[in-house]
């Protein structure tokens, strides 16, 4: 964690965040009029300048280490900025399901075989508000990944959600009729949560605690790979939180791959089976359980180059840096 005894150049000390690039796409205003509530007037205000956006993200948290750092409260700094993190992570989970209900209710009213203005006006303004929060959702997720790659700067330890995922997606274009809006939203989530992108697997034990080499392996695959898919076994910490948090900040897909508790003592290994039939163009493999020996093992059958990381040779390093 870092030590200032001067307020810090935010620009200059974040410059490095990739998610700073996503601000232009997640802060430009796809629709005329916005509409988040239907008990709110429709309104053209423009949306939140994207530099100004950025900004506010990195000051906020990046502002909180500043003001605890060689202090008594320097310790509860990553609790607390944890907790930032996760209050955009929330929001945005409560307009995800917003624009879900929003979503199936526009479904519904688009099948109804109604030619008077009053269903189209009716349609138009579901529609509307739909787009609506599809648009807020883009700007808050952008805002939370930004928020999270601070908080990785500061703490050295990649920031995962408790509960929920971090699927971000992208804005759609807004002048289209309800049906194709609905079709070209679904293609999205779709794409979101089953990308076609080629396949690089990740796993580990849920204590691995050394994110360097894995961001570094998986900057060097996705250098040679720009289009991959990142897939997960899943875990909220050690090896695939770190995994998720890489992916977060490039904007790499991501699929999470829970295992089947009914299966019981077999869910694992049917997992590995599955992720080997994905056919994944390359492995990173942490040292972990005997699950991760069966995965290694399979990949090297099915001809995947895989990458073995011991905690070992990371330890004594750790240690140093220390």
């Amino acid at each position: 964690m870092r030590s200032f005894s001067t307020f810090p150049d935010f620009a200059e000390h974040y410059a490095s965040l990739t998610s700073a690039d996503n601000f232009g796409q997640a802060f430009t205003a796809e629709i005329e009029t916005s509409q988040l509530s239907h008990h709110e007037e429709p309104t053209a205000a423009d949306m939140p300048d994207s530099e100004a956006a950025r900004g506010c993200v990195e000051q906020m948290v990046g502002d909180l280490f500043t003001l605890f750092c060689d202090t008594r409260l320097a310790p509860m700094a990553a609790r607390v900025a944890w907790g930032m993190v996760n209050s955009f992570h929330k929001v945005a989970q409560q307009i995800a399901r917003e624009e879900d209900s929003a979503a199936r209710e526009l479904g519904e009213l688009a099948r109804i075989n109604d030619p008077s203005e009053i269903h189209a006006l009716e349609v138009e303004e579901k529609q509307r508000h739909c787009q609506s929060l599809h648009e807020a959702l883009a700007a808050l997720e952008c805002m939370r990944d930004h928020a999270a790659e601070v908080y990785r700067v500061e703490t050295g330890q990649p920031w995962s959600a408790v509960y929920g995922s971090r699927t971000s997606k992208s804005l759609i274009a807004s002048q289209i009729e309800a049906r194709d809006f609905l079709a070209a939203r679904a293609a999205s989530r779709r794409e979101a949560h089953a990308p076609t992108g080629p396949v690089v697997i990740v796993s580990g034990g849920a204590g691995w605690q050394h994110h360097e080499p894995i961001w570094t392996r998986l900057d060097c695959i996705r250098a040679r790979i720009p289009s991959m898919t990142l897939v997960t076994t899943a875990q909220r910490s050690g090896t695939d939180a770190i995994a998720a948090a890489w992916a977060a900040a490039r904007g790499v897909p991501t699929v999470n791959f829970r295992l089947n508790r009914s299966l019981g003592n077999r869910a694992g290994f049917d997992r590995n089976k599955m992720l080997v039939r994905l056919a994944p163009v390359e492995a990173i493999i942490c040292e972990g359980s005997g699950l991760q020996v069966n995965l290694a093992e399979r990949c090297r059958d099915a001809g995947v180059p895989v990458t073995i990381m011991r905690d070992r040779d990371f330890a004594s390093l750790a240690q140093a840096a220390g």
